[in-house]
């Protein structure tokens, strides 16, 4: 696969591992009809996915994957930013080489295009039905993003359980977010939105304010202050370790 297939190599892909799967396990293969191979495109298929994770009622189903496809018709980088998004599960993630259960089955991939979604209805000044998003998905999925968050492309939120990005922060391009992280403020700097580089990683339970590229954040660690590009923070508070130049937290 190349590194940035088009939308519509990624959408002929999806279709043949789904025809395969079909193939594969009939039993499984029934449930891949409306989920992939009876959609036009990508757009569509994901839609499907957005309202079937987050509508409660065959109708509340229906309604957000018409909203979702209405937000995907009028702002197409929406796709273009889930089709970067689900090719870095594959490269990133691995358990998984393929498209097709990324798509149809972590739930930290369909909480992300929902965010996208709010996003968008946010910048309409449609607050409402963007914070109504950002609750289901919290309720349904275990992930809350805040409508006004900004958050790059290529980003993977992996199990994806307990995940919480507050207002405003911004989040950059290729980062990986593990279970239970928490991206929000300091109480002593409450207009100061945490900043996430490029290519970081954070992994699994840890508190974060800011965060320079290409950093990581160890396991639980809890981070006071921001860790800058390159180095490594761990523990409770965070120290930092790895770093080219000798710094603290």
């Amino acid at each position: 696969m190349n590194a940035t297939p088009s939308v519509d190599q990624l959408w002929r892909t999806i279709r043949r591992e789904a025809e395969s799967a079909m193939a594969r396990d009939p039993v499984f293969g029934a449930a891949l009809s409306s989920a992939i191979l009876d959609h036009p495109d990508f757009g569509h298929a994901l839609a499907h996915q957005i309202g079937a994770r987050l509508g409660k009622s065959p109708a509340d189903r229906a309604r957000f994957a018409q909203l979702a496809r209405d937000a995907f018709g009028r702002s197409p980088d929406l796709v273009d930013a889930a089709s970067r998004d689900l090719q870095s599960i594959a490269v990133h993630d691995p358990a998984t080489t393929t498209l097709l259960p990324p798509l149809l089955n972590f739930k930290g991939y369909v909480a992300l295009q929902a965010w996208r979604v709010s996003n968008l209805l946010w910048r309409q000044r449609r607050n409402d039905l963007a914070l109504l998003l950002q609750s289901l998905s919290s309720d349904q999925l275990s992930v809350s993003i805040h409508p006004t968050a900004s958050i790059g492309t290529s980003v993977f939120l992996d199990h994806a359980t307990g995940i919480i990005i507050g207002a405003f922060a911004v989040i950059g391009d290729e980062v990986t977010v593990l279970q239970n992280v928490t991206i929000g403020r300091k109480h002593s700097e409450p207009d100061r939105a945490p900043k996430i580089g490029r290519g970081v990683l954070l992994s699994a339970g840890s508190s974060i304010i800011s965060i320079g590229d290409f950093a990581k954040i160890g396991a639980g660690a809890v981070v006071e202050h921001d860790v800058p590009p390159g180095c490594t923070a761990v523990g409770v508070p965070a120290r930092l370790t790895n770093c080219r130049e000798k710094v603290s937290v």
